[in-house]
């Protein structure tokens, strides 16, 4: 058996096996998520499922690196490095899903576990320079990649608002980062990647729609800098992808979501923080789409970017710029589009 077949079927066996247990351990302890004007279930869901991937997606791992195999080779330092950097994000999350954190709070302590990478290696040394030569990054390297994982985790989180929409979207860019690493012959991209892959599958089961477990800030938190981690390793090395464009297409939806939503709320003089019910779900659910349907939709197109992400990668670099500006301006439309036809929508309801 291939060994990232291997380690994806064993985070998705015991992701199964765990989630379970997770959520007779939420509804003991009071972590529910209620039906409100934000939500779309009808009825109280426990949170805190994300416990379940975390466990396995960590405890594989460092279970993977004790045992003979491909995964003995590896360097310790990374892996060491993203289960310190979980462990704030993983306190964090379970304050919040059990009593609430501020925005400001949330932000500091997503720093932190983002220091704690660049700590242990993580960073972008070099840029890639359509024009010339790669941009050696010196000193802004770890500001980068903090900003990085800044990004990722709240894009993650954001559009965490649809059943099985986060843990789909971090599947198929988990997918897409193992292929590229593949490429690469980067087994520590790889590794990773194939947990995170086997671990959101495992989730699916319980958490497509209509959901019985949500991953809560718990696991929303931790598959973003996980997923953030990887795209970094993913760029760790000049002799492969020395730039975050490729990872950045492969994420392509939630971080468009997320950058429009900061700079709608700045434009109408909201709080940056401030929830709302303009996000791309939102939105095609608004259209008239069931829930099941505005899933697919965003899950055929995360497929889309993430299949765009494997052939660029494979093309010469002066393309990369070129078509990530295309397909950040193509995302934009498609947004004002959907915009467009809400207010119609709305205005035709009055």
């Amino acid at each position: 058996m291939p060994y990232s077949l291997a380690l994806a079927l064993a985070a998705c066996v015991l992701t199964l096996a765990l989630t379970p247990a997770v959520m007779t351990l939420a509804r003991r302890a009071g972590a529910l998520d209620h039906p409100g004007p934000r939500r779309i279930h009808r009825v109280p869901v426990p949170t805190l499922g994300g416990l379940a991937f975390v466990v396995a997606v960590l405890g594989v791992a460092w279970l993977a690196r004790a045992l003979p195999g491909p995964a003995r080779l590896l360097e310790v330092r990374p892996l060491l490095g993203l289960t310190l950097a979980a462990i704030p994000l993983l306190a964090l999350g379970l304050v919040d899903d059990l009593r609430g954190a501020g925005p400001w709070t949330k932000l500091a302590v997503q720093a932190c576990s983002a220091t704690v990478l660049v700590h242990f290696g993580y960073g972008v040394p070099l840029l890639t320079n359509p024009f010339g030569a790669p941009i050696n990054l010196g000193f802004l390297s770890g500001p980068l990649a903090v900003v990085w994982v800044l990004l990722v985790v709240n894009a993650i989180n954001l559009i965490d608002g649809l059943d099985g929409l986060a843990s789909g979207v971090v599947l198929i860019a988990a997918a897409t980062l193992w292929w590229v690493g593949r490429t690469h012959s980067d087994l520590y991209v790889m590794f990773i990647a194939s947990l995170l892959i086997g671990s959101t599958l495992g989730f699916l089961r319980w958490n497509f729609p209509p959901a019985r477990v949500f991953m809560g800030d718990t696991g929303s938190h931790f598959l973003g800098l996980t997923l953030a981690a990887v795209a970094l390793l993913e760029n760790r090395k000049e002799t492969t992808a020395v730039t975050l464009l490729f990872p950045l297409v492969a994420l392509g939806v939630p971080v468009a979501d997320s950058l429009m939503a900061f700079a709608r709320r700045l434009g109408s003089g909201q709080h940056v923080f401030n929830a709302d019910r303009e996000h791309i779900h939102h939105r095609l659910l608004g259209l008239g789409l069931s829930p099941r349907g505005a899933l697919f939709v965003l899950w055929g197109l995360s497929a889309a970017f993430g299949v765009t992400a494997v052939v660029l990668a494979a093309q010469p670099r002066s393309l990369a710029l070129p078509v990530v500006l295309l397909l950040a301006l193509v995302l934009f439309v498609a947004f004002e589009i959907l915009t467009a036809i809400g207010r119609k929508g709305a205005s035709g309801q009055r």
